[in-house]
């Protein structure tokens, strides 16, 4: 999975805020309560916590599907934070970015979430971890058929 930078957040910029809800909506019988709105939602403080940290990403490919990580999708990407065992990282093996599921026990790999592909053992000293994925932004008019 190929993996492209293409924005840091930037402070000075104007921010648009997004109306939200009150209520929550339901993933299987519709709820009758819908219609209040609440404060508006503003991206910016709801995907950064690091703002100086953060950056947003593009990936390529098919090998994090299994973790809702589809082709074209955008994730937020926090530096700031420690990676943990299982936690989405983005990370540099030998010179090359990829965004994977983080092993570290019972030895250092990196999983896809794509049974078509492999695990990438890795050295701890070759490893260089980019940061943590926070939130995967993607449309769901191109989310791939199962």
């Amino acid at each position: 999975m190929r993996l492209r930078i293409i924005a840091i957040p930037d402070e000075a910029a104007p921010r648009q805020a997004f109306r939200q809800f009150l209520e929550t909506v339901a993933a299987g019988f519709p709820s009758p309560a819908i219609g209040y709105e609440d404060t508006p939602l503003d991206l910016n403080e709801y995907c950064v916590r690091a703002k100086t940290a953060t950056y947003f990403v593009r990936c390529e490919g098919e090998s994090m599907i299994g973790a809702g990580i589809f082709d074209g999708d955008l994730l937020v990407v926090d530096k700031s934070k420690a990676a943990a065992d299982g936690q989405i990282v983005i990370a540099s093996v030998d010179g090359e970015f990829t965004v994977k599921k983080l092993q570290l026990r019972p030895e250092p790999m990196l999983l896809a979430m794509n049974p078509r592909y492999k695990p990438i053992p890795v050295e701890p000293d070759c490893l260089e971890i980019w940061g943590v994925v926070t939130y995967v932004i993607h449309r769901t008019d191109n989310v791939p058929a199962q």
